[in-house]
């Protein structure tokens, strides 16, 4: 884990998340019950959500300058704290972390995404348990394009500020694949994700948004990578109402 860098610049539109929102997390993850929540709901919505709702505005206008086709809507970006457990056997109906996504509308794409709990900012990008058409579609452009990749996850800045590949991984080649490709550890893979985490305390200081915009800046080239076959898939397909 990263500690939190020393420098504490304001950054433009964002200054961090209110004490009071680390604490607030912190304590729903003891806490995870209807009972507790319901009656705080308003310092939920004032001093964790609102928050994230200008860090992700801030976030956005830095986007613009660089990639604005992954602009997202501020709340259409944030995640609902409300768990889905209607196939679970984990209950909780609450998440304890607060987290957003910037991703291309219209279609299956990998994105950018952050979140903050009360352990840790943890800031990622790259695809998440694709569809299985997203699945082989970026399986043969990385058996045919596999060292632009390894070139993208070599380059310095990626190294330092973005981590290393991980994401689930399939026990043999895939069908229609020779176990023999020289790219079949990135081939085998089910999700493809860049993922670092930072200490939590910088979620309270203006270095948080500098922390995540730098290294949306280094992922992206990383998500684009992986987003080439299926953006080429949907030319013919999209519609108006499919851009922001």
């Amino acid at each position: 884990m990263s500690p939190a860098p020393a420098s504490r610049k304001k950054a433009p539109g964002f200054s961090g998340f209110p004490p009071e929102a680390l604490r607030f997390l912190r304590a729903l993850k003891k806490n995870n019950r209807r009972e507790w929540f319901q009656p705080r709901k308003e310092q939920y919505e004032t001093q964790v959500k609102a928050p994230m709702l200008e860090l992700v505005a801030a976030l956005n206008a830095d986007i613009a300058k660089y990639a604005p086709e992954f602009m997202t809507d501020p709340k259409k970006s944030i995640f609902r704290i409300y768990r889905d457990i209607r196939f679970s056997s984990d209950k909780r109906p609450y998440k304890t972390n607060i987290a957003a996504s910037f991703r291309r509308r219209g279609a299956e794409t990998g994105g950018l995404y952050f979140s903050v709990s009360g352990d840790e900012v943890e800031v990622a990008a790259g695809i998440y348990h694709p569809s299985r058409e997203v699945t082989l579609a970026v399986r043969q452009h990385l058996a045919e394009n596999h060292a632009a990749l390894q070139k993208i996850l070599a380059a310095p800045k990626t190294k330092k500020l973005c981590g290393t590949l991980w994401g689930g991984e399939l026990a043999r080649a895939p069908k229609g694949f020779d176990a023999c490709h020289p790219a079949i550890a990135l081939i085998k893979k089910t999700d493809w994700l860049l993922d670092v985490t930072l200490d939590a305390s910088i979620a309270t200081t203006a270095d948080l948004y500098k922390e995540v915009a730098a290294r949306f800046r280094a992922m992206l080239p990383f998500v684009e990578f992986l987003n080439q076959p299926l953006l080429a898939s949907r030319k013919a397909t999209v519609r108006p109402e499919d851009h922001w």
